[in-house]
């Protein structure tokens, strides 16, 4: 995708392949800031941190991690020692235990000589299939707009978002945001609601950065909003992304996707979630119960930071001294509640047999 003209991706190797280059999302909207993570202690503080974000990105940034750790000491207990660091970081997101799976899988059978290389040319296989899979599911979200839009004769299609899924969230296209960018680029009129996404305003801070830099027209909300703007036949379409969908079809995503199905069902709104394969796992049933819920730093929630009047950017407090802040990362949205899931594959129903036939077919 684009930054004022150029296209840009979220994560690069150097040249010389000794350290990996981010955008530092912290920064974003104020400054766009690139960081050099040389070593599996930066890449680990760098997804702990979010520095980096997002299910897709923080696998792809994982395996490289993989490839920087294979650097130094390729051995297995190196490997098996970085790889259990890094799927500390975030516990929710299966992304991130998927590529270093994956990473593992093809590095240990090789003997340690064999090992740098190797690491390298798998973690940028797996970049550049995140970049495939983004854009196959925006080929296949793109017709849901296309309905929309020719019933409309010519109105806008009102899609609302929430967290962020674009292409800062994966390598490249995004998930949640390829069907609006694709949609966008066949000359579709497209105005998107952007959930702010409290507590860390993922929304607000990178989704209505990137659409504003791809042309897209966004309007910013607070959270509270979405279930109003459904309620008077506002929002044509819900689209969000996912940290990890269990074996029936229920969705982990960024707290607050609960609410915005829940006001979906009870408006006749479509609820879609855009879904790479690699985000499956069938080893949950309910979701409900079994994905574990990662729980952030209280501060989060008590203080925000912003740019002053003077340019700077500043932390504030918003509550009362001595008032304590639960901070739950993500919640989860019964199957039920899905109209559908965007897959690289094609439209899939969140449903048990389905998603079996699709594990079968990835």
């Amino acid at each position: 995708m684009k930054v004022d003209g150029r296209a840009m991706r979220t994560l690069w190797a150097t040249p010389g392949r000794d350290a990996l280059q981010v955008i530092d999302q912290r920064a974003l909207p104020h400054r766009l800031q690139v960081e050099r993570l040389g070593d599996v202690a930066a890449v680990q503080r760098a997804i702990r941190d979010m520095w980096v974000r997002g299910a897709p990105l923080i696998g792809a940034t994982a395996a490289y991690g993989i490839a920087l750790q294979a650097n130094v000491d390729a051995c297995d207990a190196a490997l098996r020692e970085a790889a259990a660091s890094l799927k500390a970081a975030r516990p929710t997101a299966v992304n991130l235990a998927w590529a270093i799976e994956r990473m593992l899988a093809r590095l240990l059978p090789l003997v340690p000589a064999q090992r740098r290389a190797a690491a390298w040319a798998e973690a940028e296989a797996l970049a550049e299939e995140d970049v495939a899979v983004n854009a196959a599911i925006g080929r296949h979200g793109l017709p849901l707009l296309q309905a929309i839009a020719a019933r409309k004769a010519g109105a806008p299609v009102n899609v609302l978002t929430h967290c962020n899924a674009g292409w800062l969230a994966t390598v490249d296209w995004g998930t949640a945001t390829a069907p609006i960018y694709q949609a966008r680029a066949a000359g579709v009129p497209l105005h998107v609601w952007v959930d702010e996404t409290r507590p860390r305003n993922q929304g607000a801070s990178l989704t209505a950065w990137e659409l504003g830099h791809e042309g897209v027209p966004h309007t910013v909300i607070a959270d509270n909003a979405g279930g109003h703007l459904m309620q008077h036949g506002r929002v044509d379409l819900v689209i969000v992304g996912c940290d990890r969908v269990s074996a029936r079809g229920d969705v982990c995503n960024k707290i607050g996707t609960y609410l915005k199905a829940l006001a979906a069902h009870d408006s006749g709104v479509p609820f879609y979630v855009a879904m790479p394969g690699s985000t499956l796992d069938r080893s949950l049933h309910d979701g409900r119960r079994e994905i574990p819920i990662e729980e952030r730093s209280a501060r989060e929630v008590t203080h925000i930071a912003g740019r002053n009047a003077e340019g700077e950017v500043v932390e504030v407090q918003l509550v009362a001294d001595g008032s304590a802040a639960a901070n739950p990362a993500f919640d989860v949205t019964p199957a039920r509640l899905v109209t559908g899931l965007i897959t690289e594959h094609g439209l899939v129903a969140a449903e048990e047999g389905a998603l079996r036939r699709l594990g079968a077919q990835a």
